[in-house]
């Protein structure tokens, strides 16, 4: 059972899921990386965010391979602190433009990644919903 479980998290749209959450890792962290090791100081908030994005997606993408109910509650409420994430600091950035010399993954609700930041894990909390054990088992 906790094997086809697992499978449930990962099939179909979970697949789409992992490679986007994925994708957004490999941007968020590469482009934080760069920033921070070479213009810090220009705008450490903007970089701090993208960097706590970065593992943020890592932690979901993690959650989403690994499955079972446990990674999918943790997923879960990952995902719905990062769309608050994403719609507390895209708001910020249009309100207080000057906090932000530069955007961040969650800027402008992530115009930046074509919306994805704050698509994915309202698409990712569907999913995570429909994929819920229906013996609601520990694994």
């Amino acid at each position: 059972m906790a094997t086809a479980e697992k499978a449930r998290l990962i099939s179909g749209p979970g697949m789409l899921l992992v490679w986007l959450y994925g994708v957004m890792v490999v941007g968020a962290v590469s482009r934080s990386a760069v920033q921070i090791s070479t213009e810090f100081g220009h705008a450490p908030l903007a970089y701090s965010l993208s960097a706590v994005a970065g593992v943020v997606y890592g932690f979901i993408t993690y959650s989403l391979v690994r499955g079972g109910e446990t990674a999918r509650r943790a997923a879960l409420a990952c995902c719905a602190g990062e769309l608050v994430g994403v719609l507390v600091v895209g708001t910020w950035t249009l309100v207080e433009p000057s906090a932000f010399p530069d955007s961040t993954v969650w800027s402008d609700y992530g115009v930046g990644y074509l919306f994805i930041p704050v698509l994915l894990p309202i698409s990712a909390m569907y999913w995570l919903r429909r994929a819920r054990s229906p013996q609601g088992e520990a694994g």
